[in-house]
């Protein structure tokens, strides 16, 4: 069991200070994590899952370890290298450094999560010596998080390979005979809108709890994350027009003709693209104008249409249209100086 300090840190008023709104999942995270349970987060994209992550990581306290690959306690080494006392120097190291991360891929191998043989250390040990072993991110990951970005996208080898280190806290390295500990918490994502993914076995899953993270609940939440995340320049964007961009935004979610919707970094692109608009044209303050301009080249390759509807018109004509449609029905976009 790795010192997470949870019990303390989870009774605060709101730990998780990075991420704005998402009450139910940060309660859901904290009930997992404080039982010290595995945790599958589940939502679209842009929503904050890897923000999230990173904030459970910031969470845990510094500890000290031998300064090794697999970041040994100095009590209790476990590595070759600490065992055959050559690791003697010790580091202390916070919370984010104990933070290691995979990005789901087809391509990824099963060596990239164990390990494999380094050819220089395989020269001078031997290829059978467990010195000659360059161990992957699992082992790089001991006593932090190992989180797995988009964990759905890697093939079912890899999901296996995982199986026994989720199970037991420990991996078997292939042509060795030999235990290694693999002693972290397992956060991973998925999308459950992209299709281009793999299925997950039933017993890898249930190594897991599943949490969902939905967008910014309210608008408000979602206009304080664009205004606290994008990107400012010296141009003011004023309130009113700024409720209106991200209005847009949230409103074609729930329109009935899209397959895919535009996650929060639509509404950040949106609120930077305005103000660089305003900008070149040498205008001090964003108007209607600039939000429109931007909106295609922001929108249009985050959206996806039904099949029904595909066909009849391309993403371009229905983001005109929906545009033409919320002006008619919110006067003050007009007043912020659209045409």
């Amino acid at each position: 069991m790795i010192k997470t300090n949870f019990d303390v840190t989870f009774r605060k008023k709101d730990s998780f200070t990075d991420i704005l709104g998402q009450k139910n999942t940060k309660q859901q995270v904290k009930s997992a994590l404080l039982m010290d349970r595995h945790v599958i987060v589940v939502g679209p994209p842009g929503v904050g899952k890897t923000t999230l992550a990173r904030n459970v990581a910031k969470l845990l306290p510094e500890i000290t370890v031998n300064d090794c690959e697999f970041h040994c306690d100095p009590k209790n080494p476990v590595c070759p290298r600490c065992l055959s006392k050559k690791a003697s120097k010790t580091k202390k190291i916070r919370g984010e450094e104990r933070f290691i991360r995979i990005q789901g891929s087809p391509d990824l191998n099963v060596e990239d999560l164990l390990g494999d043989i380094d050819p220089i250390k395989a020269l001078k040990f031997g290829p059978l010596s467990i010195e000659a072993f360059a161990p992957g991110k699992i082992f790089r990951a001991n006593n932090g998080i190992l989180f797995f970005d988009e964990v759905n996208r890697c093939p079912e080898k890899l999901q296996n390979a995982l199986l026994q280190v989720l199970q037991e806290g420990t991996a078997t390295i292939g042509s060795y005979s030999v235990d290694l500990p693999a002693n972290f918490i397992f956060i991973g994502t998925m999308n459950p809108e992209d299709t281009s993914t793999e299925r997950l076995s039933d017993v890898f899953v249930d190594r897991f709890d599943v949490v969902n993270m939905g967008y910014p609940e309210t608008l408000n939440i979602e206009k304080e994350i664009v205004a606290s995340k994008g990107k400012k320049i010296d141009v003011t964007f004023p309130d009113n027009l700024l409720n209106l961009a991200v209005l847009f935004v949230r409103i074609l979610r729930e329109n009935k003709d899209l397959e895919k919707k535009p996650s929060v970094r639509a509404s950040i692109g949106l609120y930077e693209r305005a103000q660089a608009n305003a900008f070149l044209d040498n205008r001090k303050t964003v108007n209607a104008d600039d939000i429109a301009n931007a909106i295609i080249s922001v929108l249009m390759h985050r959206i996806e249409l039904k099949p029904s509807v595909k066909y009849l018109q391309s993403n371009e004509e229905f983001l005109q249209k929906e545009l033409r449609q919320f002006v008619q029905e919110h006067e003050e976009f007009e007043k912020g100086g659209g045409r």
